[in-house]
């Protein structure tokens, strides 16, 4: 019996003979140039050199495009970076600590373009119990903003503390930022939060990344921890 049609030669076979035989089409060099292939921008018939040569700008291509996003998130990123800074140094250079939450939100809304922004906080020093962003926060909100270990981004789905905001029937998504001493992941009960809200919908989703929004919220605690009760 014939060995070769009880085992006969595959694609795999062949293949493999070429990718361990690396002399073949320096042997065979005729072949490459008689081998045709269909072309992936259409109908017409190319050859293998020609194929390769596709392959190749398609790669340099893909990686131009890798390149051209590096740039745009590096330069985005320094963009926030110094919209960051800028905002930080501002809250450094109020001088009276009452002026702190006002600060807080005005500059997040002007550093980072935030259509609406609030802060409340609570369990403050006496003299700062009857400012405005000492009161109208009820004991649920006080537990709402403790039970946050990363700030909710999504839709408005009537939350108190969205009442906070100037125009809240506008506030069509918003970001709920728990403030609270440390890291905003911990379990230290909450002594604030920071509300910001958009018009838009998608400005704040469930699938944002909260990296920023956390170092945002970090940084307004510990300015804000003058007026903590000692």
């Amino acid at each position: 019996m014939n060995n070769q049609n009880m085992n006969p030669i595959t694609e795999d076979d062949i293949a493999n003979y070429l990718a361990n035989t690396p002399g073949f089409f320096e042997r065979h060099a005729q072949l490459l140039s008689a081998v045709q292939m269909t072309s992936p921008h259409g109908n017409r018939a190319v050859s293998l050199q020609e194929r390769q040569a596709e392959m190749l700008r398609e790669k340099i291509k893909a990686l131009e495009h890798r390149v051209m996003d590096m740039v745009r998130h590096g330069t985005e990123n320094m963009v926030t970076a110094d919209r960051l800074q800028r905002w930080a140094r501002k809250l450094l250079q109020v001088r009276g600590s009452s002026a702190l939450p006002a600060t807080i939100a005005s500059e997040i809304r002007t550093q980072f373009m935030v259509p609406q922004v609030a802060i409340k906080a609570w369990d403050v020093d006496g003299p700062y119990a009857e400012e405005p962003f000492a009161l109208g926060v009820s004991q649920d909100a006080r537990t709402f903003a403790s039970s946050l270990t990363q700030p909710y981004c999504g839709l408005n789905s009537g939350f108190e503390a969205v009442r906070w905001l100037d125009d809240a029937a506008t506030a069509m998504s918003v970001a709920l930022i728990p403030l609270r001493d440390g890291e905003i992941n911990s379990s230290t009960p909450a002594f604030g939060m920071l509300v910001l809200a958009s018009p838009d919908p998608q400005r704040f989703q469930s699938a944002m990344g909260t990296d920023f929004l956390e170092r945002i919220a970090e940084l307004a605690s510990a300015a804000l921890s003058r007026l903590r009760q000692q």
